[in-house]
């Protein structure tokens, strides 16, 4: 009754549904930011997976280009040896004719041997020309395939410094949106946290100032002994008018947040650490906790509210807000609690 009160004494000024579209809109945008960030991301890690195969495929090339070359460069060196040879072979072969030469000349003996030995060098002498003609166009040959394969390796390193340095713009542009995605939703969140400030302090101006209520953060303690006998789980009679007021409070809540936005009132049951008497209805504090916190959300949901907006938990004897052990210790602990939060 005494938070049905306050909400008559709070109808002058109603700032909820400002309260609710700003909150509405916030989450909205928060939403978009992710989504956009996640598809962005996912494209650029497809580009920066493609380089990198790019990249592979380059090296290999290059790997592939190089050995070519090697064989190139000692094919070329092992021509150039035979070239020096027949050089060296065909120089003496000139030598020794003209030696021949000479001796027809300045002797005038032997003529016919000496040209038929002459023809014979010169028929040596064209088979070695022919040769080293031979060589000489293979060794051109062989510039030619290492000028092009130096061209082919000066063209995938271009091709690869490329692909590092966009590889390197689209790292940055990933770690600029990041950071830039970061420091928007820091501030998003920070706004939340705020209006969620608000938010609770316009339910303790709803509860008023109660002795039997005590407001922690975003949680509302009630003891237990305010909607339940000893060892039992089923509601007070009393308990029911004060739950009333708590499912007329959610009934005009759920009017005034839209539905898209996810939230639930979690109804926390505890107990104190003695253990359950032997021979009862519930063999532990565990199953007394969760059933006092399940006969509320089951009133709540008889009284009108949406079963997708309530949570039954029960958490025994295992999170007590007072470790002592006298009894006014056991019946701080022995309580029931309304957290709202995000679904």
């Amino acid at each position: 009754m005494a938070l049905a009160r306050a909400r008559r004494g709070g109808s002058g000024l109603n700032y909820w549904p400002g309260f609710v579209d700003a909150l509405s809109t916030l989450i909205l945008g928060i939403i978009f930011l992710l989504t956009v960030f996640v598809v962005v991301q996912f494209y650029l890690q497809q580009e920066v997976a493609g380089k990198d195969t790019a990249l592979q495929r380059l090296n290999a090339q290059i790997a592939e280009l190089t050995n070519l070359l090697s064989m190139e460069k000692t094919d070329k060196s092992n021509l150039q040896d035979q070239l020096a040879q027949l050089q060296a072979s065909l120089a003496g072969a000139e030598s020794e004719r003209d030696k021949l030469k000479g001796q027809l000349a300045g002797a005038g003996l032997g003529a016919s041997e000496a040209q038929n030995k002459i023809g014979d060098l010169n028929s040596q002498l064209s088979d070695q020309k022919r040769i080293s003609a031979n060589a000489l166009a293979q060794v051109e040959v062989l510039n030619q395939q290492i000028a092009a394969l130096r061209r082919q390796l000066a063209a995938i390193e271009t091709a690869l410094d490329a692909s590092e340095k966009k590889d390197k713009e689209s790292q940055n542009r990933i770690a600029d949106l990041g950071q830039r995605l970061n420091l928007a939703l820091a501030q998003r969140v920070q706004e939340l946290s705020k209006y969620r400030s608000d938010f609770f302090g316009k339910l303790r101006e709803i509860l008023g100032n109660r002795p039997d209520v005590r407001i922690v953060g975003d949680r509302f303690v009630l003891q237990s002994e305010l909607f339940f006998d000893t060892g039992k789980a089923d509601l007070k009679p009393e308990a029911q008018t004060e739950l009333d007021n708590v499912a007329n409070a959610l009934i005009g809540l759920e009017k005034q947040i839209p539905s898209d936005i996810p939230w639930v009132l979690r109804v926390d049951g505890h107990t104190d650490v003695r253990p359950i008497a032997p021979g009862g209805q519930f063999k532990s504090n565990w199953d007394l906790s969760a059933a006092r916190a399940i006969s509320v959300v089951q009133y709540l949901i008889a009284k009108g509210v949406s079963p997708q907006r309530l949570v039954a938990a029960g958490f025994g004897e295992f999170q007590p807000i007072d470790t002592g052990t006298t009894e006014e210790a056991y019946r701080r602990n022995r309580r029931i609690e309304f957290k709202l939060t995000e679904r």
